[in-house]
């Protein structure tokens, strides 16, 4: 009697689309063992695809087989597709099992592999489910292909973003609040130029945002977020980018703007700073005995941490941090106006802004002219392979290049014909936070903390004990404190300024006084000198 191993493979597709299923295929070959007098030795279930043999339940039954030879004589399966769906790796593994003295036979598709011409139909039960895969493969393609022409996103949408479907049963992604709004951050934080991509990262992850490095370096660099598709290169077509038809995140101005960043188009020096809570001027200070930067670190006490900005050389320059967070406060409260004395500048400000922006048409009448002459390039370079003066693939090289330059002056061209700023609402909010400048350092977060003093001060500070000493301060808060002034002018008829006042003034000490005496002759009064103090 002949012992048999039988093996039933299905994949989720084939139950679904042809009615396949497990218990139905272990009936059949159990039903043909038992009219054939064959033993079964044991049941293998698979539900991996058969495009290759690199299948779990496979790769054990192979082991067994190979360890207890002798055991089995017979792999029975119901279908050579069930087998496999390449004939190459079919025709290998069949020599591997003939070697092992196992013979594989399909019950519905029986064939004598000892007779040659058996062969030709083995040869047409494997080639057969390749060709039904490679041509669902193609569809399949195809089919995606030209629904990313259309502008659809394939797949699953990209983070900030959910796979919906429409009551119409069209499938298509929406923006989510939550990640939506951290990863439209992310953008604005890097085209601001300030922090890498990896703090950024991290940032975004305490905000609430659940992906790895690698997933957020491929989706800031995903032109979904902008509103465009792409489309890859497939033979004889170039890759492209399309129109999507869902909702953009960001401008394609921001998003050409980070990626000339992140390609290194823009040499950016960004300083990687770990910050405590407790020390957020950490490097932004400078040594007052021997100018080097400054650091700062906690020293452990009996029962707390002590926290001290110093410095890293031998002069041994060392203060209490809260000390000096505190001074700070103090220093920018300097430069707080009060919100009365903000809202003349404002009007002087949009004036000034309304009068700038005049002629903002001359830019785009110059992209416009930039499209126009690429549009031409293209054009010549089209007539010229139609002439025979230039090959396919010189053709296809210029034409990439000139297309990335059209789309990124596209991009420029849409973002300066959208409606001009309202530059009044903004000035509103950024005049209430100059006039509470130190209220919003105060309570704001480290980086925000941060933020406000790089903001103020664009060179380093220096603490001498009593208080800080910088040499340049932001020329908006100068030019504010320089118009408070103005308008708050002389007070009683006093002159603010020491060095209007006369020079020639003295201050009594222990010179002669004078006074006045009458001429004993005419009765007039004459000056005269006595020791001070007669």
């Amino acid at each position: 009697m002949k012992i048999a191993d039988l093996y039933v493979r299905v994949s989720t597709d084939e139950q679904a689309d042809k009615g396949y299923s497990q218990r139905d295929q272990e009936e059949r070959l159990r039903k043909y063992c038992e009219i054939n007098d064959i033993q079964v030795r044991k049941v293998i279930y698979e539900d991996h695809s058969a495009k290759t043999f690199d299948r779990p339940a496979w790769a054990k039954l192979l082991i067994d087989l190979r360890k207890y030879r002798g055991q089995s004589d017979l792999v029975i399966f119901t279908k050579w597709d069930r087998f496999s769906r390449n004939a190459g790796d079919a025709y290998h593994m069949i020599s591997t099992l003939r070697r092992l003295g196992i013979d594989p036979q399909a019950v519905e598709q029986p064939l004598d592999l000892s007779i040659p011409e058996n062969k030709m139909m083995l040869a047409f039960y494997l080639a057969a489910p390749e060709v039904e895969n490679d041509r669902r493969a193609l569809n399949v393609f195809h089919g995606m292909r030209r629904a990313k022409k259309e502008g659809r996103v394939m797949g699953y949408a990209p983070i900030g973003y959910v796979n919906k479907i429409s009551e119409a049963g069209k499938k298509h992604i929406a923006i989510t609040d939550k990640e939506g709004s951290i990863m439209k951050w992310a953008f604005t934080e890097l085209a601001q130029e300030v922090y890498n991509t990896e703090q950024i990262w991290k940032m975004a992850q305490s905000k609430g945002l659940k992906c790895s490095k690698n997933t957020f370096w491929m989706a800031i660099r995903n032109p979904v977020y902008c509103g465009k598709v792409f489309v890859p290169k497939y033979k004889d077509e170039e890759s492209s980018l399309v129109q999507g038809q869902h909702e953009a995140l960001i401008s394609e101005e921001m998003f050409y703007q980070v990626q000339d960043i992140l390609d290194g188009r823009k040499k950016v020096q960004r300083t990687k700073i770990l910050v405590d809570p407790e020390l957020p001027l950490r490097g932004f200070l400078l040594c007052p005995r021997c100018h080097k930067l400054l650091t700062g670190s906690a020293s452990k006490g009996r029962s707390t941490y002590y926290y001290y900005y110093h410095c890293t050389s031998q002069c041994g320059f060392r203060h209490k941090a809260p000390e000096m967070n505190e001074e700070i406060v103090r220093e920018i409260k300097k430069h707080v106006s009060p919100i009365g004395e903000l809202k003349l500048y404002r009007e002087l400000i949009v004036k000034f802004y309304k009068d700038k922006t005049k002629g903002y048409n001359s830019e785009i009448q110059q992209t416009r002219q930039q499209l126009d002459e690429l549009n031409v390039r293209l054009s010549k370079a089209r007539d010229l392979l139609l002439a025979g003066d230039i090959d396919a693939n010189d053709y296809r090289t210029i034409k990439s290049e000139i297309e990335s330059k059209i789309n990124r002056l596209e991009a420029k061209l849409t973002s300066s014909l959208k409606p001009n700023a309202n530059i009044e609402e903004v000035l509103d909010n950024a005049l209430i936070n100059v006039a509470q400048l130190d209220t919003l350092y105060s309570q704001g977060t480290v980086n925000q903390k941060r933020k406000i003093i790089g903001s103020i001060f664009p060179e380093k500070l220096t603490f001498d004990g009593v208080g800080y000493r910088t040499t340049k301060v932001n020329e908006a808060l100068v030019l504010l404190s320089l118009f408070s002034n103005k308008l708050r002018g002389k007070k009683n008829g006093t002159n603010q300024s020491f060095d209007d006042l006369s020079r020639d003034v003295r201050v009594k000490g222990l010179e002669p006084s004078h006074r006045e005496a009458p001429d004993p002759k005419s009765g007039v009064s004459t000056n005269f000198t006595t020791p001070a103090g007669i």
